[in-house]
């Protein structure tokens, strides 16, 4: 029996591949929901929104692969028409013809179809949510993890991000010191960002031959983009807030936003049917505050997050562990298919 620490895009994949194999898993996952930082939204009229990861580009083979495996389809971010871009705060929004570039794309039915997808292919008896894991012992023969129950298993696999298992796992026999401090000072994907989206019963903006983007140097909204479903039937808008508002109560947060929004695309902004936002900071089976700043992806891909130890007991699979495209769903797909390649190499 292989434990699998974590229910999100690598931790699910690793059991499955483990399953295509033949090798038994069982998942504990710390949240009430499987997905981590994927997590799709149904709005009140059933509009998908992206709290968490939501774009990937044709460099991402591994997920491109991994959707086609798995029969997902995709289609391209919508950016017709002109967009908006706020330079200045003592300035009003521009509206802009943007240079052709390369397009990103979006997950058909949500990033979090992929996540459902992956769990339905398992036994769900063998995900467990609820099971945030305190401690991990190592024995000679066997590897014992303790969360809301104790799980006795010959491998144990930690797919959630270094810098949380660095600092919420007690682990018996400690890892190497030099392990630990990379892994705490391995900066978590999306633990920064601040996500907020709004549903529209119509694309006010795409009737404006307007993008739906808006690019600001001001905020409190840095980025936003169209966010309809891929048969525009669904209609939001979906982006980025600057970190610093997360210091603000959710009341003048949105405030703040729905004063941007009307300033730049009008008072068609303000009729919205739903509001979410998501401050990944205060995730806390996401988050932890560091000890020193770290810069962006600080530590992802570093080599010694793809090394086993304790006698190949202890692997580890996350999005910041990939030696390709680390800290996103790219890297998470790589990481997830390399780790039970090494499970399966050594047990078969």
């Amino acid at each position: 029996m292989v434990l699998i620490i974590g229910a999100g895009l690598s931790g699910l994949l690793t059991a499955y591949r483990l399953k295509q194999a033949g090798i038994p898993s069982k998942v504990l996952e710390a949240r009430s929901r499987i997905g981590g930082r994927i997590n799709t939204v149904n709005g009140s009229n059933d509009t998908p929104v992206e709290m968490g990861a939501t774009w990937f580009g044709h460099q991402h083979k591994h997920l491109i692969a991994l959707l086609s495996e798995l029969g997902i389809g995709s289609y391209e971010q919508y950016m017709e028409g002109s967009v908006f871009f706020q330079p200045f705060s003592t300035a009003p929004a521009q509206s802009i013809q943007i240079p052709s570039q390369a397009p990103s794309y979006r997950i058909s039915g949500g990033t979090s179809h992929l996540i459902h997808t992956l769990y339905q292919k398992l036994d769900q008896a063998d995900v467990l949510l609820n099971q945030p894991v305190t401690a991990i012992k190592f024995g000679q023969n066997s590897v014992e993890v303790s969360a809301n129950g104790s799980f006795e298993g010959s491998k144990v696999v930690l797919a959630l991000p270094p810098k949380m298992w660095a600092s919420k796992i007690a682990f018996e026999p400690q890892l190497p010191d030099h392990v630990m401090s990379i892994a705490k000072q391995t900066q978590t994907w999306m633990e920064d960002s601040i996500k907020v989206a709004l549903t529209y019963n119509a694309p006010f903006w795409q009737e404006e031959n307007q993008s739906g983007a808006l690019f600001s140097n001001t905020g409190p909204i840095t980025e936003f983009y169209d966010h309809c479903n891929h048969e525009r039937t669904k209609y939001a808008l979906c982006g980025f807030v600057n970190s610093a508002y997360k210091n603000l109560s959710n009341v003048e947060r949105k405030a703040a936003i729905m004063h941007q929004l009307s300033s730049v695309f009008g008072e068609k902004s303000a009729d919205y049917l739903d509001y979410e936002e998501c401050i990944w900071s205060a995730e806390k089976y996401t988050s932890v505050v560091s000890e020193e700043p770290l810069y962006p992806h600080q530590n992802n891909g570093n080599p010694i997050l793809r090394n086993a130890y304790f006698n190949d007991k202890l692997l580890i699979s996350s999005a910041e562990s990939a030696s390709e495209h680390p800290g996103y769903m790219d890297g998470a797909v790589l990481a997830g298919n390399e780790t039970a390649k090494k499970i399966v190499a050594s047990l078969v």
